[in-house]
């Protein structure tokens, strides 16, 4: 191997995780997740264990149509959902959905315009689909840290992923959202349930496995919820069945746990974000930060003089030039270096055999400690259920959706890879939800519905 190349594996040898890391990653988040469930120590962890409302995952006997939203990315989409019984009993779930874009003005202006945007796509969608006329139950799926009084009601934390729309945070999303709906005043729906992305995602692959029983995203963001004895969610009241909690694990290192593994890309990622000091797991780990991450890594190869000749392109100067989905495109190259050939072209680059083997391996060393830290969560997680359940053997499915998990071409096999090493005594099956959000909050807005109307409200 030449000279260039071995100063390149040093270099990116900084990214490389062993075992015993990753335990240690995987006992901190242990150690958090406890703190964030007890009463005294809740408001200091840094992972913050939200009780969802959500407690036994559903019988499938509610049928109906319900409207539901998802909103937690870029992308905001309406779905309609038909929930109806198949021949034998079983579940029937009928979807049509549409996407909307979210245009930054709203992302980042007052809550009212975001909240206004959102009801003019609801009543664009019920107009397309002849809608308007009937008072819909509506399932929302809202992908940010949110304190929930009841299924209905949650107080938006903090935004994260780039959102920032002011006048949202420390209020009732529900109420933002019912508001904009009657300032609209051309149709009207009920609002029945807010959920998590994460818990919409478990409760959506319920319906194909009974054994899910946890539900995980990794996209732009990342985080994970799962069924825990309701004994030990401290801020509930009751100690029968299970409640599901929606970790928000994005946060984990907020109190130094993960300084010792932070490398100056992930600083520099950091401080120029909107949260700094925020979310700094996830910034490890989404979509939303990875591709800067390579890009930062691409200009320090630069910088040391082995790669592209020492010159750095105009376009790779920019912030947010290097997309999370070249990383996918590059490392899904067949070996003609083509792909990779294309990319670096659309970035003004001429780029030698050796420039593109060396961006792979760049990508390859980041995609693959996000694929590993991302496994030390949910090893906690799992690892975690295990014990409070004492079973021998924990058989257990996890839903999960999200852009990473879904279009990169070997995540899923490396982080499935490196779950198991680290959870001996469990049985996962990894499940990889279709529709999950948009499904999950409809079926449970379904099982709303149906324990209203059992309690004769």
């Amino acid at each position: 191997m030449d000279l260039c190349l071995l100063q390149v594996e040093q270099i990116l040898s900084e990214f490389m995780l062993q075992e015993e890391d990753l335990k240690k990653i995987m006992y901190r988040m242990q150690k958090e997740m406890d703190r964030g469930l007890k009463l005294e120590t809740h408001e200091e962890a840094s992972v913050k264990m939200l009780p969802t409302y959500v407690r036994s995952t559903p019988e499938g006997s509610e049928v109906g149509d319900f409207l539901s939203l998802d909103l937690g990315g870029t992308n905001f989409r309406v779905m309609l959902v038909k929930v109806g019984e198949g021949e034998e009993g079983q579940w029937n779930v009928k979807t049509k959905h549409q996407m909307y874009s979210i245009p930054e003005d709203a992302m980042t202006g007052t809550a009212e315009m975001l909240f206004d945007y959102i009801s003019e796509c609801i009543s664009d969608f019920l107009d397309k689909h002849q809608m308007k006329h009937k008072k819909l139950p509506l399932g929302f799926t809202f992908s940010f840290p949110v304190r929930h009084e009841d299924l209905d009601k949650g107080i938006l934390l903090n935004w994260t992923k780039g959102f920032k729309a002011s006048g949202a945070e420390g209020n009732n999303v529900v109420g933002l959202l019912r508001d904009a709906i009657k300032r609209r005043g051309d149709f009207e729906m009920d609002v029945v349930a807010m959920v998590n992305d994460t818990v919409a995602t478990m409760v959506s692959c319920y319906y194909e496995d009974h054994q899910c029983e946890v539900g995980m995203i990794v996209g732009t963001g990342c985080n994970a919820c799962y069924m825990e004895e309701l004994q030990n969610v401290e801020l509930v009241e009751g100690d029968e069945g299970r409640m599901c909690v929606n970790t928000e694990w994005g946060a984990f290192g907020a109190s130094g746990e993960l300084d010792e593994f932070l490398l100056e890309y992930d600083r520099v990622v950091d401080e120029t974000s909107l949260n700094p000091g925020q979310q700094l797991y996830e910034k490890i780990i989404g979509g939303k930060y990875m591709g800067e991450i390579v890009r930062l890594v691409l200009l320090k190869l630069v910088n040391e003089n082995l790669l592209f000749s020492g010159e750095a392109p105009e376009k790779l100067k920019i912030r947010g030039s290097f997309e999370t989905r070249f990383i996918s495109q590059i490392e899904s190259d067949p070996g003609d270096r083509k792909q990779i050939y294309n990319i670096l072209n659309s970035f003004g680059m001429m780029s030698s055999v050796t420039d593109c083997d060396i961006v792979r391996m760049a990508c390859e060393s980041v995609s693959t400690r996000a694929a590993q830290m991302c496994s030390a969560g949910l090893a906690g997680v799992i690892n975690r259920m295990r014990k409070s359940r004492c079973e021998e053997t924990l058989k257990i499915t996890v839903g999960v959706d999200g852009s990473v998990y879904k279009l990169h071409p070997s995540f899923k096999d490396r982080f499935h890879a490196a779950v198991r090493q680290l959870t001996p005594g469990c049985d996962i099956t990894f499940l990889q939800s279709e529709e999950g959000s948009g499904r999950g909050a409809a079926l449970i807005s379904a099982v709303a519905c149906k324990m209203a109307c059992m309690m004769g409200q």
